[in-house]
């Protein structure tokens, strides 16, 4: 990351449920994890521990040995329509694409390997494997979540921010940009702030969206 530089444009994105057609996280942990994935959802949905907590508690219930696994359940997972093409539109633009996940890195990178030439960024939680379950580690752990997401976006210069998300974890991300396309929680939650935001179905609606909006300026 070139801290120096800064960018007319750069679009911030989240990876599970969003450049994944599903939430590849979240079916992992209830494959992988020994703590009951439905124990930990009930105590974050009440507001008895944070995201965080949740997430750390059955990532690190993974056994290491499973970390292989782990990282093969990701492959071959479908991609959101669009997506290698809103790479190209960017990188036509020379717009930065940056990723950001509560995921796991390996997890993303693998997913995303054919694509690494057109994306600037991806940043995640990683793992140690060298105990008996992982232990999670992550660069930007804010007080409630694993990745702070805005915190990750004010490491860039930039005069205009898009976020493309939709999640939970997708809020703060949302909030710090300029242009916001949502979708799912992340759609409601934007309109319950009166917040505006731009609803999206694939990447070809996002392609659609920022091509007009940027040739009209």
């Amino acid at each position: 990351m070139n801290r120096s530089e800064k960018y007319k444009q750069i679009v911030f994105c989240d990876f599970d449920g969003t450049i994944t057609a599903e939430e590849t996280f979240s079916g992992m942990l209830e494959e992988f994890a020994t703590q009951s994935y439905e124990s930990a959802a009930r105590l974050v949905g009440g507001g008895r521990i944070t995201l965080k907590e949740g997430v750390r508690r059955l990532v690190e219930s993974i056994p290491s040995e499973h970390y292989p696994q782990v990282i093969d359940y990701i492959r071959g997972k479908r991609l959101r329509d669009g997506f290698a093409e809103l790479l190209d539109f960017l990188y036509s633009h020379r717009i930065p694409f940056v990723v950001i996940s509560g995921g796991l890195l390996d997890s993303v990178t693998t997913r995303l390997r054919d694509f690494a030439g057109r994306i600037h960024a991806m940043h995640a939680p990683t793992v140690k494997t060298d105990s008996p379950t992982l232990k999670l580690h992550s660069q930007w752990e804010g007080e409630t979540e694993t990745v702070a997401k805005a915190d990750v976006m004010a490491e860039y210069r930039y005069e205009q921010a898009v976020a493309i998300g939709d999640g939970i974890t997708d809020l703060n991300m949302a909030m710090a940009a300029d242009i916001v396309f949502a979708r799912g929680y992340l759609a409601d939650y934007m309109k319950s702030k009166g917040r505006k935001y731009i609803g999206w179905n694939d990447f070809f609606d996002v392609i659609n969206h920022l091509s007009k909006r940027w040739q009209a300026r």
